[in-house]
This record gives structure tokens, C-alpha cells and sequence, in this order.
């Protein structure tokens, strides 16, 4: 069994990596000069490199193309800021920080998401900084010209388990965190002086009402009562952009965790078929070029079923939403909305050739 995250397999002890070019895990043998080998799969016999990150501080597992000049693979290369590694607690909060980005970042590549400048300079590429709260400056996870903001603090469970509680969320992730500002990013991209405006406006509202306004009236009187029947979550509903942000995460929650399920051969009895103990499991189909009724057909039973799994453990609920009808229309728009950025983007470079400076902070 081969995950996501590893670098070596238990079984055999070959070396592992993840070959962003052809977003495929490979084992891989050493060429010599710290160079090696992809042995399986579409880039087999290509030579690679590890990235810097992986090397020194053994926080990747993604390769290099051997012919690459940069010392960074195509996710790390995206940070401006990383934590400050000579605090030794950092170096924890810096591996989960970069685990979740690579999951997200891997989600973006297999949809055909744009993560570099937008020819004519209309939008700033994709960057992260990971930032430590200081007397003088508290941070503030958020997104701004391209670049996503995360605190440190939230890769410590006690730390977000105690933010969630204060802020009455049933869901609050790093890899949430992320998906939600790369929806502000997206919004960029995607939505802002381009022909999908008004489509957006029709199902998320007037973008230009004021924001700070907007925000400061959601935490001073709390979400309007009909919020569940309007957004998937209750910030959402403090202004479109974040009713565009959260949604968006919500489309990424799903894309990703049905593809996982899929690969791992998962069936689940269909609603109206729970009671039927002749009918058996169907397993979970998925594509990303998928009709969403069909996606989201697949999706609300894998979730009851995996949320009854984790209830079996004493856990909270893997996915504890609802979607109603107004949401799966926002979420029938975005699907559309990424498999046109996919087909109008054939030819764009999905990663980085030119790394920003990497620095700690």
C-alpha cells in the first residue's frame, strides 16, 4: 500500500516519489549523482531529481525533472515564506502545512487549474506564506493578490480545535484553510473582468457591496435565520466572495475526496437500495469531466456512509453539511465554471518554471 505522502515503501524499501509532471507516485532507483530513476508508470526511465525540501528538511516527496534548473518541485517552489526551522516546533508545523498544500496543489494540476500569471499580467500567480504570529502582529490566514496567508499556529490541533469551538465551525482543516483561500485566488482567475461575472452574480450576489461592512455585520449580528436553505456554510453568508470562497472549498471537498474513493475501489449502496440486502455495494465512479448531478449523486452516499464510519469511532462526522438545492446550483456553476478554465487552457505550463525567493519567517 503506497500513500500519497510516502517516500519509501515498507514492503520492498524502494525510494518513492510523486512526479508532478504526470501526477503519478513511482518507485524510483538511483542513477548516481543524487539523480533517479522513475520505474512505473507513463514517465518510466525519466530521470529526476529530489526537491530541495525533501533533501534538507524531509518535508517532500515530490521530484524534479532531472532537466529543471530549480532546486524546488513544483508545489514548493510556490512559497515566498516558510516558518522560521531554527524554532525546532516549527519543523512539524511546516510538514502539515506543506502535506495539505500538496494535496490542494495536486487538485488544481488534475482539474487543469491555471496557478501562474495570466497572460498580460490580469492576475498575479499562485504564492503561500506560512507566518508566525508575533507581540506586534498577529496573522490573519487570508489571500491577497495571489498570494494565500496561513498562521503557523493552525497546523497545532489544539490550537484549531480551540478556534473552531470559538467560532462555532463544524469543519476547520488546514487543507480547508487552503481550499477556501485558493477559492479568493480562483475568484481572480476565473470570475473577476471576465464573461462569468454576471453568471456569478446571479447565483452569489453583488460582489461590490462593501466588504469590511458586510463582514463586521456578520460578526456583530450572526448569520440571517434562512442561511441554511441559502449556503453551504454560515460565513458564507456574510458576503458573496465568501459565499463564492467556502463553496468553492465545498466543490474541491468533493472532487478530491470521491477521486481518492474511487481509486480505492469503495462501494456504496445507493440511497434507495440502503435496505435492500440483495442489491449490492455499487463502487464510487468519478472523473473530473463527470456531469455534477452525476458527481453529486455519487457524493451523498459515500457521505452518509463514511459518516457513520467515523461515528463508529467516536468521531465527529467526516463531512458535516448539508447541501440544499440554492447550493447545489452554486456548485453545478463552479463545475462548469473549471471545466471551461480546463478546455481554454491547453496549452499553459500548469507549474512554474521560476521559483520566488524562498525565505523563513
Amino acid at each position: 500500500m503506497v500513500f500519497f505522502e510516502n517516500d519509501r515503501c515498507l514492503n520492498c524499501d524502494r525510494a518513492l516519489g510523486f512526479l508532478p509532471d504526470v501526477l503519478e507516485m513511482s518507485a524510483l532507483e538511483k542513477t548516481g549523482d543524487g539523480q533517479w530513476q522513475a520505474l512505473a508508470g507513463s514517465a518510466a526511465k525519466t530521470v529526476y531529481r529530489n526537491c530541495a525540501n525533501g533533501q534538507q528538511h524531509q518535508v517532500c516527496n515530490w521530484m524534479v525533472p532531472a532537466n529543471d534548473p530549480n532546486p524546488f518541485c513544483g508545489a514548493c517552489r510556490l512559497n515566498e515564506i516558510i516558518p522560521d526551522l531554527t524554532e525546532v516546533k516549527n519543523r512539524g508545523r511546516w510538514n502539515k502545512l506543506e502535506q495539505a498544500k500538496r494535496r490542494c496543489i495536486y487538485t488544481f494540476l488534475k482539474l487543469g487549474l491555471p496557478l501562474q500569471s495570466e497572460p498580460g499580467g490580469a492576475a498575479n500567480p499562485l504564492r503561500f506564506q506560512f507566518l508566525q504570529d508575533n507581540q506586534n502582529a498577529p496573522v490573519k490566514t487570508g489571500h491577497q493578490d495571489g498570494v494565500i496567508t496561513l498562521n503557523i499556529a493552525e497546523a497545532d490541533d489544539d490550537e484549531r480545535e480551540h478556534r473552531r469551538l470559538n467560532l462555532h465551525e463544524p469543519y476547520r482543516t488546514l487543507i480547508g484553510h487552503l481550499r477556501h483561500e485558493s477559492g479568493h485566488f480562483y475568484w481572480d482567475r476565473l470570475i473577476a473582468h471576465s464573461p462569468n461575472l454576471p453568471g456569478f452574480r446571479e447565483f452569489f450576489g453583488d460582489e461590490t457591496l462593501d466588504y469590511e461592512a458586510a463582514l463586521q455585520a456578520y460578526y456583530q449580528q450572526g448569520p440571517p435565520a434562512d442561511w441554511p436553505v441559502r449556503t453551504v456554510t454560515a460565513y458564507a453568508s456574510s458576503h458573496p466572495w465568501e459565499d463564492w470562497a467556502e463553496t468553492w472549498a465545498h466543490y474541491l471537498h468533493i472532487m478530491d475526496t470521491m477521486e481518492t474513493a474511487a481509486n480505492f475501489g469503495v462501494g456504496v449502496k445507493a440511497e434507495n437500495v440502503a435496505n435492500d440486502g440483495s442489491a449490492p455495494p455499487a463502487a464510487v465512479q468519478f472523473s473530473a469531466g463527470m456531469d455534477f448531478d452525476q458527481l453529486l449523486a455519487e457524493w451523498i452516499p459515500l457521505t452518509c456512509a463514511l459518516n457513520a464510519i467515523n461515528r463508529g469511532m467516536g468521531l465527529t462526522d467526516l463531512y458535516p453539511f448539508v447541501i440544499p438545492p440554492a447550493v447545489v446550483a452554486k456548485l453545478r456553476f463552479i463545475h462548469r465554471i473549471v471545466q471551461e478554465a480546463e478546455s481554454l487552457r491547453p496549452d499553459e505550463a500548469a507549474l512554474p518554471v521560476n521559483a520566488p525567493q524562498l525565505a523563513t519567517a
